[in-house]
């Protein structure tokens, strides 16, 4: 068993992937910041002054803070916008380098092309199978 919980581990995909976690949440972190100290007085210099995170309202004993799910929803759309523009780069990236690399067919891929090629070459009478054979009744 640990020798499996090894081979997993040791994967690329496994590891790419607690990269990408890591990175996410020191990214977060970030946001959260831009957010809460440069975008929202921004935004509070053109309403007005409003703070956003101060936004709540009470009913009966339970308090609603409004301004903090606004300001979770600003730091979403940031991170979207920002994994959206990176996914771009990415995916230029790689199929300009698909693109460059010529891949050769591998001889499965050959053998259908030629199977394929004969298929549509072929034809066959109407009334006959494959073999030419008349499959008439009467």
């Amino acid at each position: 068993m640990i020798k499996e919980f090894r081979e997993f581990i040791s994967r690329g995909n496994v590891m790419d992937l607690a990269v990408g976690v890591i990175i996410g949440g020191a990214f977060t972190s970030i946001v959260k910041s831009l957010v809460s100290n440069l975008i929202n007085p921004l935004i509070g210099i053109f309403v007005g002054g409003i703070d956003f995170s101060d936004w709540s309202f009470k009913f009966q004993d339970a308090t609603f803070k409004v301004g903090s799910f606004i300001n979770s929803i600003i730091s979403f759309i940031i991170v979207a916008f920002v994994v959206f523009i990176l996914v771009k780069i990415v995916n230029r990236i790689t199929r300009k380098k698909v693109d460059d690399d010529e891949v050769e067919p591998d001889q499965s891929e050959i053998y259908l092309k030629e199977i394929r090629d004969l298929l549509a070459n072929s034809t066959i009478k109407e009334g006959s199978d494959y073999n030419g054979k008349s499959n008439k009744q009467i």
